[in-house]
Formats: structure tokens, sequence, C-alpha cells
């Protein structure tokens, strides 16, 4: 019940976060965002001064969310490891489905940001919490396969958004999808009645009466290249994983003009290839070594990048978006972090690597708009600007 619990609650974590990649075409029509290649696409008419912003603009709320995300990580990962995983878990899915019901409302774009600022707060704290727990309910010899399963959550996530994407945006729009996204408050009754504390944070529960922050400051000063090791790994699939994710959606809809029913096929197949790629990459990493499956799952990818990067037709882009994603996470953190703080650190280091690959989203807007593919699509080529330092990060 326990691995249910952390599984629902990083599920609808991605599934709130990818809301924002599918509506971004929407918020920029709502909000009245400018950009000459996007007129050709929604056809805006009339801009509001006011509001004149670009794509690029649209990618600060997702940068901002992922530059909050460590500072939820340390909050929650204090609480966590001085009053355990459960009740602070509680807390953060609270903040979330609150922050999450809020960004429908939003009336300008400026708020909407601030509000994806306090849920990367949330979201920050959320993936730390959750593996801690999981993890430490787990015997060792099935958590390669299993962290593997807990990681897959993100994918669903994403699935089941493109699957909503596909049913509302098109009746309901894009706050309707926020709405909804503040459903995973309902998971905190699963967690509160059914979910009991990790039992390994209760043998050490005496002992954590000392001065947690000086602890800490031990803790960093003793591990210190682990740390530094860890935060480096999560940067390398933070930029391969946003890389190729995070404007995918926005590339079909603008580069390949695909419709929402092809956006959602698409976003669904590749889904459900990192599912099965990943829980296979998971069960292998029992027998072959964390690290080994880890180059093995990346030269895959970067194999695979450039039939979604340089699109020939609709098929070979499904099929290299289903082919190109797996590898390994929160057991290979929990396992080489240390064991008394599992609660602040997997999820720090997680989400500090995260962070310094949050520009990436940017980076490729901002390249998309300087260098706009010439001839009569006059759309943004945001794939082509991106391949080559993804596959640069994959391979090291």
């Amino acid at each position: 019940m326990t691995f249910i619990a952390a599984f629902l609650g990083w599920t609808l974590d991605a599934f709130d976060f990818y809301l924002l990649y599918h509506s971004a075409s929407n918020l920029s029509f709502h909000f009245n965002l400018l950009y000459e290649n996007f007129l050709i696409i929604i056809n805006i008419i009339s801009i509001t001064a006011e509001f004149q912003m670009k794509p690029s603009d649209i990618a600060t709320s997702i940068t901002v969310t992922l530059l909050l995300c460590p500072v939820g990580a340390l909050i929650f990962g204090i609480l966590a490891d001085k009053y355990g995983r459960k009740y602070p878990l509680i807390a953060d899915i609270i903040l979330y489905s609150v922050v999450e019901l809020a960004s429908g409302f939003a009336p300008n774009f400026h708020v909407f940001v601030a509000l994806r600022a306090i849920f990367g707060i949330a979201m920050g704290g959320k993936w730390g919490l959750g593996a801690a727990l999981a993890m430490e309910t787990l015997p060792l010899e099935c958590r390669g396969l299993f962290s593997e399963i807990l990681q897959q959550g993100y994918p669903t996530g994403y699935l089941i958004a493109a699957i909503f994407y596909y049913a509302v945006i098109k009746t309901l729009g894009w706050r309707a999808m926020f709405w909804v996204g503040s459903f995973p408050a309902l998971v905190v009754v699963y967690i509160r009645f059914f979910v009991p504390e990790s039992k390994a944070w209760e043998k050490t529960r005496e002992s954590r009466r000392s001065n947690t922050f000086n602890e800490l400051k031990k803790v960093i000063k003793d591990h210190c290249l682990k740390i530094i090791h860890t935060t480096l790994l999560m940067a390398s699939f933070g930029f391969a994983s946003h890389g190729t994710q995070d404007l995918f959606p926005t590339f079909l809809k603008i580069q390949l003009l695909f419709s929402p029913e092809d956006i959602a096929i698409t976003t669904v197949i590749a889904n459900i290839g990192s599912i099965i790629g990943g829980t296979i990459c998971g069960y292998l990493s029992q027998y072959l070594g964390r690290r080994k499956m880890v180059v093995i799952s990346m030269i895959f990818a970067g194999a695979f990048l450039p039939l979604i990067a340089i699109p020939v037709n609709k098929s070979l882009v499904t099929f290299g978006a289903f082919a190109g994603a797996c590898g390994i996470l929160p057991a290979h953190l929990n396992e080489l972090l240390p064991s008394r703080y599992r609660g602040t650190f997997p999820g720090l280091t997680y989400h500090l690597g995260i962070l310094i690959a949050s520009s990436s989203t940017q980076i490729e807007a901002l390249l998309g708009e300087a260098f706009p593919k010439s001839g009569e699509q006059k759309h943004v080529n945001f794939m082509e600007t991106e391949i080559s330092p993804v596959e640069d990060i994959e391979v090291v």
C-alpha cells in the first residue's frame, strides 16, 4: 500500500506538471502571447499590447517551476527526516493540489507564473518523500524493479495528461485541465488511513532529536563527492528528458502541424514505450547493476533520438518516441546517498540536477525563435535546435 501511494502521488504530480506542456499553445492564445509563427497556427487576429510575449515566455513558467523544486526538496526533506515521511508527504500533496486548482483561475500570465513557482516548491518535496517511503518498505532484492515501476509513474502521468488533453481541450479549454489536476488531494485520504509510517525512520527516531542542521553539515562534508556525483548525474538526465519532452507537443503542433488527436496519440504511444522500457531496465538492473543499465539505456535513447528530431513521417516520429526512453533512478539515488537522510538528499540532489537542466526548455524556445525555418512553413524548429546538445549529454 505504501508503494501504491508513492506511485499514485508521483503519477498525479507528473500529470499536473505536463498539463502545462500540452496547454502551452492554448495558454499562448488565452493570454494573447504574440509571436509571428504562432499567428499562422492559431490565427490570432487581435493581440492585447499588454501581454505581447513570446513562446520563450511560456517556457519561463516551466523554468521557474524547476528552479523552485530544490527549495521544496530541502524543506520537505528536512521535515521528513525530522518528523517522519507520512505527514510531510500529506502536507506536500495538499499544497500542490491547492496551487494546481488556483492555476486554473489565474487572471493573467504573471499570476500564473507566480502560482507555478509555488507549485515548484510542492513538486520538489514530492519525489524525495515518495521515493524514500517506497524504497524503505521494499526488500533489497526487488528494489531495482520496483524503483523503475515507481519512476514510471512519471510517464504514466504524462500519458494521462495526453489523453485528457485529447478529451477536454476542444470543449472545456485549458483551465479545466488544471482544475482536474487538483485531484491528487484525494490521495491524502488513502495515505492517511492506509499507509504506515516508515519503519526504517521509526528505528532511528530517538536519535533524530539532536541538532538537525549540524548533522546535515556533517553529512554534506562526509559525502560531498557522492552528492556532487548524483547531482551531475541527474543534470544529465534532466537535459536528456526535459530537452526531448517539454516542447515535444509544441514541436508536433507547430513544426509538424499535428492535430490535437495526432499529438495525443503520439504522446500516449511514447509514454507506453517509456513505461515498458523503464520496467525492463529496472528488472535487468537487478542482474547487470544500476550504473551499467543507466549507460545501456541512454545509448539506446540516443540512438532513437534522430527519428524524433529529424522527422520524415508520422510513423517514424511515433516509433522513435516509443523506443527512446528508459532509465534507473529512485533505487540508485537511495542506495548511493546516506540512509539516515533519505528524506532529504535523494530528493535534493534529484532536483538540484533538474535545476541545472531547467533552462533547457527556454534555450530551445529562444533558439527556435532566433532561427525559424525558412520557406512556406515558417514555424519554430524546436527539435532541430536541441538534438546536438542532448545527444552530447546522453553520451557523457
